[in-house]
This record gives C-alpha cells, structure tokens and sequence, in this order.
C-alpha cells in the first residue's frame, strides 16, 4: 500500500511540475536543407558536434559513427568503424530485451542507436534503446560501456517510463566535463532523467527523475481531428540549457536542465508540414538534434518513406537561432 502510495505520489508531482508548456511559441526559419548520402542503412537517428565535426547515427548500424560534411546540396556521410566490446546485463525486464533481439536481424542492429554526444574531451557518447544503456566512444573508436546507476531505469519504471516496446530512451545529452548525463524517455510516457559521475561511479542524486508525464496534445489540422501522445526525440545541451526536441509536435523546448521546466518553445512546423516534406506517417519523424549559437541541426529519420517531393533519403534541416539567440528570456 505504501508503496502504490509513493509510486502515486511520484507520478503526480513529476507529471505537473514541469509540463506546462510556455505562451510563446516562435517559428523557426530554414536556412537549408540537406538530403544526406553514405549512410547504406539509412534512419539517421542521432547528431552531435564534436569539435569541428557534425557526427551522426544510425539505428540500424551498430558499428559505425557517421562524419558528415557539407558537399554542394547534401550532407556526405564518411563512416568511421568503433569497436564495440560485449554488452552487460540491462536493467530492463526480459520481456523488452526479447522483443528488441528478435527485432534486431529485421531492424539491421541490435543495439539501437537513438542518439548521440559529446563531451570536451572528444569522447562520444551513443545511447542504445534496446539495452537501455550508454556506450562510451574515445577518439580512436574503442567502445567502453557506462555502469550506469540500477536505480536509473528501477525509477524510471517506477514513474511509468520505459514500459513498452520501442518506446524507450530516445535521446542523450552530456555535459561537457562529462560529469553529468541526461537521458530522455520516449513516449507514454516521456521523461527526462539525469544522472551524475561522482566518487568513481555514476549516481542518482537521490532521484534520476526530472521529469515524467503523459499529455497528449492536438495534432496539426493537416493530420485531422485527433491527438499525438507527446515525446521526446532528441536532446541536445547550449549554454547549460536543455533542449528538447518533440517531434510529435514538431516543436524544440528550452528547458532548465536541473529541474526539466519548459521555458522557450520554438516550431520548424511551419516548414516541415509543407506539402512537399509531409510524410504520409501522421507523426513527426525528426529524431536528431544539435544546438549550437548560430542554430539548430535537425535530422530526420524517415525509415525510407517517401515525403511529398519523393524524397526518400534521411534530410538534415539548418535552421537559424531565434533573433535574441536560444538563451533570451
């Protein structure tokens, strides 16, 4: 009883203290647009500046982080191997771990890379749905898997997070001294968790829940009268802000990164919903982030659906920061 109580409790305050969405919502402006080539797999699912380098990731390949240059009218992928060692045991039921195996050699990997970071060190950081857990990426592509805190994923689950099946962590941001680490949870419900390196270990400071909630939301006119559960794609951290993607909305958030509150909203709506780069799919389906000064990358994984022009391959928009920058009140 106490606690059915507790978890009650948890739900509660986690699903009102940070999802009132802020009164403003700007459009963003597009810049460009780039369909990328050299990915064979396809489903861009992650992005991250690196130093100088615009990297990538595919959930489909479990052995390559993609480069990604600008070449005339298209993003160039040049794949560069990483050596990933053997997976430890995951924290999520069996049940899950099963239904993502048998998955795997349909999918094409069995990790599932949905997302991807840096820190200043240059290391990378590629989180994997399927196993819930972070493998770590040194300059020289050795892989080296997290320990990440038991209790991460325990009160997750206990705030109702990653409870189905391709509905789990979906995005990752790290600090740049690569002390902290935040995870968001994808959908029914979404959340934002964050864990931290202290005494040579990563920890939850007494809860890795920022955030949890289930709100959906109406979906664009173009889509008809109905409503999209509301989620998480894609995270991405500027100037010690969280930012958000939420791709059923088509919309990125600025959020304060301790305690998750949405303080901006901006919408690439406008442009994505045209007719010409609607997909038939009645959900958003950008999934990869990168924030920086100048503006945003946004990558799409279309999962080789064809959009209004035809276009089949993953697209990358640049879309410029707001008049006032990402950080204006």
């Amino acid at each position: 009883m106490r606690a059915g109580l507790l978890i009650g409790s948890l739900l509660l305050a986690a699903s009102t203290c940070a999802s009132a969405a802020p009164e403003r919502i700007a459009p963003l402006v597009l810049l460009a647009e780039y369909p990328v080539l050299g990915m064979p797999s396809g489903n861009l699912s992650g992005l991250a500046q690196c130093g100088d380098e615009l990297l990538a990731v595919s959930d489909r390949d479990d052995r390559h982080i993609y480069r990604l240059q600008v070449h005339e009218q298209t993003l160039q992928a040049e794949a560069l191997a990483i050596q990933v060692p053997p997976v430890p045991p995951s924290a999520l039921p069996w049940g899950l771990l099963a239904r993502a195996w048998l998955a795997g050699p349909w999918r094409g990997g069995q990790l599932d890379f949905e997302g991807i970071s840096c820190d200043a060190a240059g290391n990378r950081y590629l989180l994997s749905e399927a196993r819930a857990s972070v493998l770590r990426v040194d300059r020289q592509g050795q892989g080296e898997w997290l320990r990440l805190p038991q209790a991460l994923v325990r009160q997750a689950r206990a705030s109702g997070m990653l409870l189905q099946a391709n509905a789990l962590l979906e995005g990752i941001a790290v600090a740049e001294d690569g002390q902290r680490l935040w995870l968001a949870a994808e959908r029914q419900r979404r959340g934002l968790l964050l864990t931290h390196w202290q005494g040579g270990r990563w920890r939850c400071l007494g809860n890795c829940v920022l955030l949890s909630e289930s709100a959906p939301l109406p979906a664009p006119a173009v889509y008809g009268e109905r409503r999209l559960p509301s989620s998480f794609n894609a995270l991405s951290l500027h100037g010690e802000k969280l930012f958000t993607l939420e791709s059923h909305h088509w919309r990125l958030c600025r959020r304060h990164a301790q305690r998750a509150e949405v303080e901006r909203c901006w919408s690439y709506g406008e442009f994505a919903l045209d007719a010409s780069r609607r997909y038939r799919l009645p959900y958003g389906m950008a999934e990869a982030l990168q924030v920086d000064a100048e503006g945003a990358w946004i990558g799409v994984d279309n999962g080789g659906q064809p959009r209004g022009d035809g276009e089949r391959r993953p697209i990358v928009w640049r879309v410029a920061a707001p008049a006032h920058g990402w950080l204006a009140p």
